[in-house]
């Protein structure tokens, strides 16, 4: 077991978003985290990261408080791709992926360039990107552009990626293109990724373990199997839905009209 949230409750101005949360992610998985909006999705990814220090609780990651890690030691274990990340417009996709490597050095360089060198080639690689690495942001699809962040967190090598909501306002083929990318840096790299995601479908097919989060609380946490039922999907989001299977015999969850 990787990363453990113990009785985890987080305040964003006083108010309490995050209620007494206790769960451990598995090491080597895929684990999507889902709920309504509002729910505390992204608050509680950003807790495990050691971004959002308003909170009450432990996290330990190995065992260790986070806390306790210091800033580029965390990082150099666990990487987040928060929402809505920006850099400078003359930023070059090469250029935005070293910007990874951060956590491994000192005040002028690294003690390590050819690895340095080595990581961000294997992130363009695996992100399809090198034929991309001159280029600037702007001048980037969305799809072209996340990719090129994921890159720069893979460029730090951690062991555990956070992902927030990683294909908002993408199209469903870049969509799905984020979702293969993820699925391969787990399976071939063994990284264990946590990923808060807003579609149910996507959550169904690359994820290996469900988090529900709904009104700040744990609601539940399986297999998409056994926790992404159509009672479940009544109570957490008040819908409907149909259960079907698709060509490739992976669940589908379709949302039905009142």
């Amino acid at each position: 077991m990787i990363l453990t949230a113990h009785n985890v409750s987080a305040y964003i101005d006083t108010k309490e978003i995050l209620h007494g949360i206790t769960l451990t992610f598995p090491e080597g998985k895929r684990t999507a985290i889902i709920g309504p909006n509002g729910a505390g999705k992204s608050t509680f990814l950003r807790v495990l990261a050691g971004l959002h220090e308003d909170f009450a609780g432990k996290v330990t990651l190995d065992g260790e408080d986070i806390k306790r890690l210091g800033r580029k030691k965390l990082a150099q274990r666990l990487a987040i791709l928060p929402q809505g990340a920006q850099a400078p417009a003359d930023t070059t996709v090469e250029m935005l992926v070293d910007y990874g490597r951060f956590p491994y050095r000192g005040m002028f360089k690294s003690a390590d360039q050819k690895k340095d060198r080595e990581a961000v080639e294997w992130a363009l690689t695996v992100t399809h990107l090198k034929d991309f690495r001159r280029r600037h942001l702007t001048q980037l699809s969305g799809g072209e552009r996340q990719r090129a962040w994921i890159a720069m967190a893979l460029a730090q090598q951690p062991r555990l990626l956070l992902l927030d909501e990683p294909t908002t306002y993408l199209d469903i083929a870049h969509q799905l293109e984020v979702m293969q990318i993820v699925r391969q840096i787990n399976h071939v790299h063994n990284m264990t990724v946590i990923m808060v995601l807003h579609d149910i479908n996507h959550a169904l097919q690359y994820a290996d373990e469900i988090v529900i989060i709904k009104g700040g609380v744990l609601y539940a946490q399986g297999t998409p199997a056994d926790i992404l039922t159509v009672e479940t999907i009544g109570k957490v989001f008040n819908v409907r839905a149909d259960i079907f299977f698709n060509s490739q015999g992976v669940m589908v969850l379709s949302p039905l009209a009142p």
